[in-house]
């Protein structure tokens, strides 16, 4: 299915970070492309919105390839024509709803990420990582078990291969995955590009886990940690991430590693 998916320092000590950023042709990209297609769904009013809410609930059901249109257009009430007439095919609706969805997420880590480093040249890793989860799960919490669908959505774009879910993932998440990448190597000393991309993938991995309420947590532990509680949360995912990345910062791949059989001249 699917992928769950800036920096403009003022100082030269930031100006490798900024380029890394603006070479990733992120630069409000994000932000232009949902504002110029979303300008669409102003015109649609509440029946766009419907559709979408009825998509991501068909999708998240269903998977990409299991939903129908017919089924979205029940679900929302509509015609099936109105569907196409708005979004013309599967694809278009699917990729509407993670510049929807997903936008509203990496516009608020962007503009966190910019202001943090606007601050300070070095900032702390709590820092980076508090900006990189807090958006996910706050706006995922806000909007309650509803969100639940897109959180499914994204986990499995996140763990699939296939052309969509790559085409969606390299165009709405990657850039701005390159740029907490990059925040990572920056406020971490040592940590090498190899090692920060590692971290970024295990620390999203975390951050799309605790999207959905479920109420697992409160099965496992009795009652005692509660899954809406986002501050509880981020007050014990933030260590926990930050102390991995540390963690890895001196780490090198195995000699009998993949990678190394695949690059035998490879250097560490």
């Amino acid at each position: 299915m699917i992928s769950q998916e800036a920096v403009n320092p003022n100082s030269s000590e930031q100006s490798n970070l900024r380029s890394k950023a603006e070479d990733t042709g992120m630069s409000e990209k994000l932000t232009t492309t949902a504002q110029t297609k979303s300008s669409k769904g102003k015109t649609g009013g509440k029946r766009f919105n419907a559709i979408l809410d009825a998509a991501e609930e068909i999708f998240a059901a269903s998977g990409f390839n299991g939903a129908s249109m017919r089924e979205i257009a029940e679900k929302a009430g509509v015609a099936q024509a109105l569907i196409h007439y708005h979004f013309n095919t599967k694809e278009r609706l699917i990729e509407e709803l993670v510049v929807k969805r997903g936008g509203e997420i990496n516009n608020l880590r962007q503009q966190r990420l910019k202001a943090l480093f606007e601050k300070t040249s070095v900032p702390e890793l709590e820092e980076v990582t508090d900006v990189l989860l807090r958006p996910t799960i706050e706006i995922s919490h806000r909007a309650g078990n509803s969100s639940n669908g897109f959180a499914r959505i994204l986990v499995s774009t996140a763990n699939s291969s296939d052309r969509l879910s790559t085409k969606l993932t390299k165009q709405y998440y990657d850039p701005i995955a390159r740029q907490f990448i990059a925040a990572f190597e920056k406020a971490t000393p040592g940590l090498s590009h190899e090692n920060a991309v590692w971290a970024y993938m295990f620390a999203i991995g975390v951050g799309m886990t605790m999207m959905a309420q479920t109420g697992r947590p409160q099965r496992l532990s009795g009652g005692l940690c509660d899954d809406t509680d986002v501050e509880a949360m981020l007050a014990r995912i933030i260590p926990f991430i930050t102390a991995g990345i540390r963690a890895v910062v001196d780490v090198a791949d195995p000699p009998e590693s993949n990678q190394n059989q695949k690059n035998p001249g490879r250097k560490k």
